[in-house]
């Protein structure tokens, strides 16, 4: 399987430094400009099936790009969805003492623990790859949940989850997955396609 995954566009919670966790976000101008950069980017991509969070910021960004694939089949999916933060979701990551968000934080109050974080994305890509073996499969999510997805597709622990690069807004990263889970990172977190439009 080819797996595409790729971050949703910058929104204005992003800018404010807003914990969004499972609230809906909103795109800011430069994060749908972003959005329509990256669907030109994988306009020529053969794509066999699309799977995108439910949340609206990440929804708004599968709709540009599925603007040059009208054809694929797309899934929106709580799956998807970014970690439930809990008590720390609409508040400003400046609020609080703990230092760099998110590796130093604590677990939030009545949200999701890392590890839940880490199964609920093993448990996704486990059944997709076993729909999609021979698929070209794009993925479109948040960071934390896609971190998550990351360091599974690389077999790192769960220990490692906040240890790599942020993924960054339209962030696109590509893998060579297989089920006896040889995968091969192709490309990480590039953003090449924003250029100036930072």
């Amino acid at each position: 399987m080819k797996l595409i995954l790729v971050r949703h566009g910058e929104t204005i919670e992003n800018r404010e430094g807003i914990m969004q966790g499972h609230l809906p976000g909103k795109l800011t101008p430069r994060g749908i400009r972003n959005a329509k950069l990256l669907a030109i980017r994988l306009k020529d991509e053969k794509i066999d099936c699309i799977y995108s969070s439910d949340l609206a910021r990440a929804a708004d960004t599968t709709k540009e790009i599925i603007r040059f694939h009208p054809n694929v089949p797309v899934k929106f999916v709580k799956e998807l969805r970014e970690r439930n933060l809990g008590e720390f979701q609409g508040r400003k990551v400046s609020d609080y003492p703990y230092g760099t968000y998110p590796k130093n934080w604590p677990e939030p109050k009545f949200g999701e623990t890392r590890r839940q974080l880490f199964e609920r994305a093993r448990l996704f890509l486990a059944k997709i790859l076993a729909k999609h073996a021979k698929d070209t499969i794009l993925l479109v999510c948040h960071g934390s949940i896609g971190s998550a997805l990351h360091i599974i597709l690389i077999n790192q622990p769960l220990e490692k989850l906040f240890s790599y690069d942020k993924l960054g807004s339209t962030a696109m990263s590509i893998y060579e997955v297989n089920k006896k889970g040889n995968n091969k990172v192709i490309l990480f977190n590039s953003t090449d396609h924003i250029g100036n439009n930072v």
